[in-house]
């Protein structure tokens, strides 16, 4: 079974970045697909990005996409996401995920979580 620690907590103003990290461990790493999501309360858990198996392919939300940038390490087992000019609806606890396919943008195929970061963004 696959574990994902997310860390990279923060409160940061409108304008700046942050980078949340996230360790795996219990698979092989590069057997996985890498993704990250984020939720709002009362909202559905939203796609942010997700990363091939290698780390030479990548998709994001196309909101999102030019300002976050998703990135692996296989030799750490470590899933990056670099978030820059934030702004406050960025405000959300963001979650890693795993999955064993590529391509997905519905959290219901991901099939391992982590706990979640709160990302906090003031105007």
């Amino acid at each position: 079974q696959v574990q994902l620690v997310e860390s990279g907590e923060g409160l940061v103003q409108a304008g700046g970045s942050l980078r949340l990290s996230c360790a795996a461990s219990g698979r092989t790493f590069s057997d996985l697909v890498m993704g990250w999501f984020r939720q709002t309360a009362g909202r559905q858990r939203e796609f942010v990005s997700a990363i091939s198996w290698s780390g030479n392919s990548t998709y994001y939300a196309h909101s999102l996409k030019g300002r976050f940038a998703i990135s692996r390490d296989n030799n750490k087992n470590m899933v990056y996401l670099q978030m820059n000019s934030l702004k406050p609806e960025d405000t959300a606890v963001y979650y890693c995920a795993a999955d064993l396919t590529y391509g997905s943008r519905d959290e219901g195929e991901f099939t391992s979580w982590g706990q979640g970061t709160q990302v906090t963004v003031s105007s």
